[in-house]
């Protein structure tokens, strides 16, 4: 990462946190108490506004839809992988991290640079 990047922090950003850290208390790899302090922290960055907040672009769902039609029989995409890649795109990023192998293929695909 470069000294001062900008990261997005959307309401699909929340969203897929939440979900990991309740997955993580479900499968029994944290404590609902380090969830808890997990989503303080989360809180305590956003006010801090270590991330610029946005909302899903007004087209995120319709190029979600085309990416899916275009790149969904070669990659095997699903529906959040596209979702994102097209925020991304609508948002015009200049690079995408992810840790996830088809959303990293499909950001290229798509003509993002991946990290």
């Amino acid at each position: 990462m470069n000294s001062n990047p900008r990261l997005w922090f959307s309401p699909l950003h929340l969203a897929e946190t939440f979900h990991a850290i309740a997955r993580q208390v479900f499968y029994r790899r944290i404590s609902a108490a380090a969830a808890q302090d997990i989503y303080r922290q989360l809180e305590s960055d956003r006010i801090g506004r270590v991330w610029a907040e946005t909302q899903l672009p007004e087209n995120a769902f319709e190029l979600c839809a085309a990416l899916a039609r275009r790149y969904g029989p070669k990659l095997g995409i699903r529906t959040l992988d596209s979702l994102h890649v097209a925020c991304a795109l609508e948002l015009k990023a200049e690079r995408f991290w992810t840790f996830d192998e088809r959303q990293a293929k499909l950001a290229k695909a798509a003509g993002l640079k991946t990290s």
